[in-house]
């Protein structure tokens, strides 16, 4: 009995030990509850209004909200968008490589027990022991990976920073469109009545042997040509409303009817970003900072590489009992770098992180690129909204000088209601223009990846997306 509790006794230890392990819990994808979860996505959320109160430091008295801004919707698009919960999941794989980096190498309990056939009588023929194998890492290994860990965490954090403002960029985007739909279908509607006043005018001239009917057709196709601008706005503005609402991740349902604020396209830059400001774009966009990161996590492989031409050392006591002797060894084991001194593995650390540095100059190239393509695009589109509001400005005068002769009697119907067209189509153009120039703040935004307001993006509170325990 006493023989068989020491040949148990390693056993008995390693399964009080594994008692503690985690357990699998499988968690199966169901499509149809997702999808069913996607469609029931509403801006009537009311843990969405708490997301709002938490995150604008209001309290929101009225909900559903009657009127949303552009900031209400970011908060929408960052509470709801799936390509943020991939980032911060990515972030959570990254968090918990901490974990594994920082885990120190456990010890290997092994045992053994024999018999001896031709052993004298009187004397115990049963061998038995066990042993320990302690691996000791050295050359500061375990830090190594400890600062490789974390920097690849930061920089997936970063990078939520990175695709939230994607997020928030396309969701802009996709405003300005809403806008440029909704206002030239306005625009659009006031031209057709114009025109169709026009084709009754025109017809009743033809019938009074006024006009001839290549000229009653010309008119009947400024008509159509009017309608079928009209109906392309129309589809404009109804695919411009299913991008909003991808760009919330909510249906389309969802922002049918809902009262969006465009205040955020009523300004211009006054000032253009200053040298300084351009120069914090190339120093702490968060894609900038998170190429850093992945720099440092690379310098850190490298000397974890180097470090692993010192090798580790084994620790092996052990215990035999023996012809009814207690014998206690201890070992010492080394791997020899004869045949090589990890030369292989540095050599790749070195050249990725070379690799990393010509990427983050590369990436600074280029922000200093789109910088200076963005501001040249909005001074030169800047200039040609001055030449559409002066064109306006002008017709409109000219419409005003239509109309006093028109009601003096100086002139007919025909010639004011031209007039009123020709307005019509520069309030067009204007309208065309004012959206490029806004398209182009959108992108100087991104390029500065910044709002150009004086103030700066920030995240929300976020955590790293990880499965419950």
């Amino acid at each position: 009995m006493n023989t068989f509790l020491k040949l148990t006794l390693p056993l008995t230890a390693v399964l009080c030990i594994t008692a503690g392990c985690t357990v699998f819990h499988s968690r199966p994808i169901s499509p149809t509850q997702t999808a069913s979860a996607l469609e029931s996505r509403s801006l009537e959320n009311p843990e969405l209004k708490t997301y709002l109160e938490k995150n604008l430091h209001i309290d929101l008295k009225e909900w559903p909200l009657k009127l949303w801004t552009f900031e209400m919707l970011t908060l929408a698009a960052f509470y709801y968008h799936p390509d943020l919960d991939v980032a911060r999941a990515k972030w959570g794989v990254a968090e918990a490589g901490i974990i594994t980096a920082g885990a120190i190498p456990n010890p290997t309990l092994g045992s053994y027990i024999g018999f001896i056939s031709n052993q004298a009588s009187g004397v115990n023929p049963w061998l038995y022991g066990f042993s320990l194998d302690i691996p000791i890492e050295t050359a500061g290994k375990r830090g190594y990976r400890l600062n490789r860990a974390k920097h690849l965490s930061t920089a997936a954090y970063f990078n939520v920073a990175v695709v939230a403002w994607k997020v928030r960029s396309r969701l802009r985007a996709n405003l300005v469109n809403l806008y440029a739909a909704g206002h030239s279908e306005t625009l659009l509607k006031k031209k057709e009545t114009i025109q169709e006043e026009i084709v009754i005018l025109m017809e009743k001239r033809l019938t009074a042997g006024e006009v001839s009917l290549p000229d009653v057709n010309q008119a009947h196709i400024s008509l159509n040509q009017v309608r079928l601008s009209l109906r392309e706005a129309q589809s404009r503005r109804a695919e411009a409303l299913a991008q909003v609402a991808a760009s919330l991740g909510v249906p389309v349902t969802a922002v049918e009817g809902i009262n969006s604020s465009f205040e955020f396209m009523e300004r211009r830059l006054s000032n253009l970003p200053s040298s300084d400001i351009r120069r914090q774009a190339l120093l702490c966009r968060a894609d900038i900072l998170s190429a850093l990161s992945e720099y440092d996590a690379s310098q850190s492989a490298l000397q974890l590489e180097i470090s692993k031409q010192y090798p580790d050392i084994r620790l092996g006591p052990g215990y035999n009992f023996d012809d009814a002797q207690n014998k206690w060894t201890i070992g010492l084991s080394v791997t020899l770098p004869v045949f090589n001194r990890n030369q292989g593995p540095i050599a790749e650390a070195r050249a990725r992180r070379t690799e990393a540095a010509a990427r983050f100059t590369a990436l600074q190239a280029g922000i200093m690129g789109e910088i200076d393509r963005a501001l040249s695009g909005y001074h030169s589109v800047l200039r040609t909204l001055e030449t559409a509001e002066t064109l306006l400005s002008n017709q409109r005068s000219r419409v005003q000088s239509a109309r006093a002769m028109f009601d003096a009697g100086e002139t007919d119907r025909l010639t004011f209601l031209s007039a009123q067209m020709e307005l019509a189509a520069s309030e067009l153009a204007r309208m065309d223009t004012f959206v490029k120039v806004q398209q182009s703040l959108g992108l100087l935004e991104d390029a500065m990846q910044r709002p150009l307001n004086h103030t700066v993006f920030s995240l929300p509170e976020i955590k790293p997306l990880t499965e419950e325990r």
